[in-house]
């Protein structure tokens, strides 16, 4: 398993409990909930014993899209107001200020945010208008301003208008709407799709390849993934695990095709990356210290089948862990569980998707870090993990193993 400090990947043994690398990653197949209100325990499918009904005061608001960094959590409700907690020492809340909450507060008074990505610490959002807009960390020039300055509330990307974003650990990958693909940040890895030696820290957008064909796209720790309109898969960047899936270990700087399947969605997280094929079956490859590839054994150079079964819709990839749902809208998670982001109650590791709870009502709309987020197709948000830094928004730092609905206040 690899760390990140300093500008430098290196290998070392991660402690349960003292996180030390940054990553959120958002699966491409979100589905923006329809409204809804809070529900019961006996209608979510978690226990009264499993769930805990967040303390924040209660309003119909729902979710629609989620992001997960590495110590906070933002949503986007229905109504299209946008909503951060957790951690804020570099801004990524996007208040203003630099105060963690350990309860949602929301972020200024704009009605027309459409989707989020969140990385370490910083956040890129999307508005009905298809402008984009980072906020948060910036050492590495993530958030496209032309500086490697933080900022504590969100700032324009230029003037174009997009389609989709991705936020990695310290690199942003985003899709215009005439289809062509740029990145932004750091590039140590050819994460970018480009030498190290032409861009070590992008700060602004730079332009994957002359191609006008690219759909959704999701940025790992040190690689990159993209679907193009044809359905088709392409990897580049760090490639030490296999997290490329082309068959090698070897670095790729400029896109390279995942095989000659159709995919529907992808998500790439620290070391591996996930994707669903067109025939509904799930594939994982790259690192598999803690079962994040959903089979036992060691690591994968290219993408091995997780299960036999042909009813995946979406998938999503944090650090080292996996969540995706079924065509019964079940939801299921692997990987690492040090922290209970697998929401089954325990901390135990697992190499095979476990379902989470036994609700059939989960959206696409996932995000996964060292916590784990989840929309109900009624919009309502729940989370569970991690909770060192308020992420949960439960107005604690006590973790937890179960989901738990989040409510916000009025």
């Amino acid at each position: 398993m690899n760390t990140y400090q300093h500008g430098r990947l290196r290998t070392r043994r991660w402690s349960p409990g003292r996180p030390v690398v940054v990553l959120a990653v958002a699966s491409t197949a979100l589905a923006v909930a329809g409204a809804g209100i809070m529900v019961g325990t006996a209608a979510a499918g978690v226990s009264a014993a499993e769930s805990v009904s967040l303390t924040a005061a209660v309003t119909a608001s729902t979710a629609g899209s989620v992001a997960a960094g590495y110590a906070h959590t933002c949503s986007i409700h229905a109504d299209g107001t946008l909503w951060c907690w957790g951690a804020n020492t570099s801004g990524q809340l996007g208040n203003g200020t630099n105060t963690s909450q350990t309860t949602p507060v929301q972020i200024g008074d704009v009605t027309t945010w459409a989707s989020i990505d969140a990385g370490s610490n910083f956040n890129c959002a999307i508005r009905t208008d298809g402008s984009l807009w980072c906020w948060g960390g910036n050492l590495r020039g993530q958030l496209a301003d032309g500086t490697t300055t933080n900022r504590t509330a969100p700032v324009r990307v230029g003037n174009d208008t997009w389609t989709a974003v991705s936020a990695g650990d310290a690199h942003t990958c985003a899709v215009r709407t005439d289809g062509t693909l740029w990145c932004w940040g750091f590039n140590r890895l050819g994460q970018l799709a480009a030498s190290s030696s032409v861009t070590y820290t992008q700060t602004t957008p730079r332009q994957v390849g002359t191609d006008t064909n690219w759909a959704s796209v999701t940025a790992g720790f040190g690689h990159t993934c993209a679907i193009r309109t044809n359905a088709t898969l392409w990897c580049w960047g760090n490639s030490s695990y296999g997290q490329l899936g082309v068959g090698s270990v070897s670095h790729a700087i400029t896109p390279t095709q995942v095989g000659t399947s159709t995919w529907t969605s992808v998500g790439a997280g620290y070391a591996f990356t996930c994707g669903t094929r067109a025939n509904g079956t799930l594939w994982c490859w790259g690192d598999n210290g803690y079962g994040q590839l959903g089979v036992s054994g060691t690591g994968q150079s290219a993408p091995v089948q997780a299960g036999n079964a042909t009813t995946w819709t979406g998938v999503s990839a944090g650090l080292y862990t996996a969540c995706a749902v079924r065509t019964d809208s079940s939801l299921w998670c692997w990987g690492f569980n040090g922290n209970g982001q697998l929401g089954d109650g325990t901390t135990t590791h697992k190499s095979a998707p476990t379902q989470v709870g036994t609700a059939t009502s989960w959206s696409s709309s996932l995000a996964l870090s060292y916590h784990t987020c989840g929309v109900r197709e009624d919009g309502d948000l729940w989370t569970w993990g991690y909770n060192g830094s308020g992420q949960l928004g439960d107005g604690t730092t006590t973790q937890r193993s179960t989901p738990a609905q989040v409510t916000f206040q009025s």
